[in-house]
């Protein structure tokens, strides 16, 4: 159900209380793109649909126009895509002025077919996949970031050093020093309340300057939605408010890295639980056993979808609360599946894998692919490691590196048959690129250690 119908926004159109229709769709990197519409000529026309260029979804971080996309390029000029604005999403934007946004998804210009590497696109998929087989998804991500105490402007043009986070002291579930960031974050809780994304609570997070955003959990598709408006919600306000919020995933060496842990669960047609049975170890249904055995077996295949950047694979340290094996236990925050909630009709499967940085609607997708191959071939989950996880040493590793990621993906045959082979070749092509673009570039630190030593 829409947050904001048309019929509301038309009138709100006419009384002169909204002037702008922020049109956008999701990037690969999961941001939002697109125009800002006059709110009259939304409301006469752009409603149906306005066009972009396809190469939106053909780009890095810095907006690079690669070659070797097969979807587009220089040689095929470049051309349009169609955004079709999902009105279920349209909501208000309380932050900004007499503004409100709406979701698009993005279809083919000659053929008006959904275009398949569209995040949106994507997480679509595997939720109509999930649904053939009877269920749907519960999904909910936490969001971390940290505050700094500089605008975003003044810390670029500065060249990102002398960064200074918000507090000097680990703030976890830290009152006092939390009490001192209301200015950032009460604004993001009501702002994002106002707007329809069903937040719970903020929290310190356990580090110097670092936040913790938590959303309800949703279905799938509405799930990821939540995520990326809350997640330019968060930048916008810190900017408004003099200061910079980051998702990078590990900003400093000697900083725990930031994470989006993703909360899970199955559900039936009917509207119960297929994830509980009070009968079964744990609480848990053989149906969940065997969606969490496939989320393990395939959670190295997907790891390019949670980590998607050269910084990402940073983050995973032991002792940092940020796992290092795919691996499950109970309750436990040293592995890279926790289970939550056991004996309880709440149970459910967390992965601690993804970073702060990635795109919801492809870590949410490739969840539920793995999830869907657990079921499929009735796969058997192994019993859960007890104690310091980090200390497993025949536990199966993390991919520790962007490169060793990508050519596990490549191999990927279940994500090639659950996703399609050009949807897989696009993605891999987009992390190759950050590969590149990060090998031929002399760092700060190797300059200072063999400048003179060397």
């Amino acid at each position: 159900m829409a947050i904001l119908t048309f019929e509301t926004l038309t009138e709100q159109v006419a009384a002169g209380t909204v002037d702008t229709v922020l049109v956008c769709l999701v990037d690969m990197q999961g941001r939002l793109m697109g125009k800002r519409f006059h709110a009259a000529n939304f409301v006469e026309s752009a409603w149906e649909e306005t066009h972009c260029c396809d190469y939106l979804l053909a780009t890095d971080l810095e907006m690079a126009t690669p070659e070797g996309y097969a979807a587009t390029s220089w040689e095929k000029g470049y051309g349009d895509y169609v955004m079709k604005p999902d009105l279920a999403t349209l909501r208000p934007l309380p932050w900004l002025e007499g503004t409100v946004m709406v979701l698009c998804d993005i279809i083919d210009h000659h053929t008006h077919a959904p275009v398949p590497h569209s995040p949106r696109a994507v997480l679509k998929r595997q939720i109509a996949r999930l649904a053939d087989l009877g269920f749907t998804a519960k999904m909910a991500t936490e969001l971390e970031f940290f505050l700094f105490e500089n605008s975003l402007d003044d810390i670029r043009k500065s060249g990102f050093r002398d960064l200074t986070p918000i507090s000097g002291y680990n703030e976890d579930y830290h009152i006092l020093q939390t009490t001192k960031e209301e200015g950032v974050m009460r604004p993001i809780r009501n702002h994002l309340h106002a707007a329809g994304i069903p937040v719970e609570n903020s929290k310190g997070e356990a580090e110097t300057g670092q936040e913790e955003l938590n959303i309800r959990y949703a279905d799938a598709l509405a799930c990821a939605d939540h995520h990326t408006i809350a997640k330019h919600a968060v930048k916008e306000i810190a900017w408004q408010q003099g200061r910079a919020a980051s998702f990078l995933a590990k900003w400093h060496h000697d900083k725990v890295g930031s994470s989006s842990h993703i909360h899970q669960s199955l559900w039936h047609e009917d509207g119960t639980g297929a994830f509980y049975d009070p009968g079964g170890e744990h609480g848990m249904s053989a149906t969940m056993r065997r969606y969490c055995a496939g989320l393990i077996r395939y959670a190295p295949e997907v790891t390019v979808f949670l980590a998607p950047y050269i910084n990402s694979y940073k983050r995973f340290a032991a002792g940092t609360f940020a796992p290092t094996k795919t691996i499950w236990s109970i309750d436990n925050r040293t592995a890279g599946f926790r289970l939550c909630g056991a004996g309880t009709g709440g149970v459910r499967m967390e992965c601690r894998i993804g970073g702060s940085d990635l795109n919801p609607y492809l870590a949410l997708a490739a969840q539920i692919a793995c999830g869907i191959e657990g079921l499929k071939q009735e796969l058997t989950l192994g019993e859960p490691l007890r104690g310091d996880v980090y200390k497993a040493g025949d536990a199966p590793d993390i991919p520790r590196s962007l490169r060793a990621a990508t050519e596990t993906l490549r191999g990927s045959t279940m994500l090639r048959e659950a996703m399609g082979e050009d949807v897989i070749d696009h993605y891999i092509r987009a992390a190759e690129w950050e590969q590149e673009e990060f090998d031929r570039v002399v760092t700060d630190y190797e300059i200072a250690r063999g400048f003179e030593r060397a």
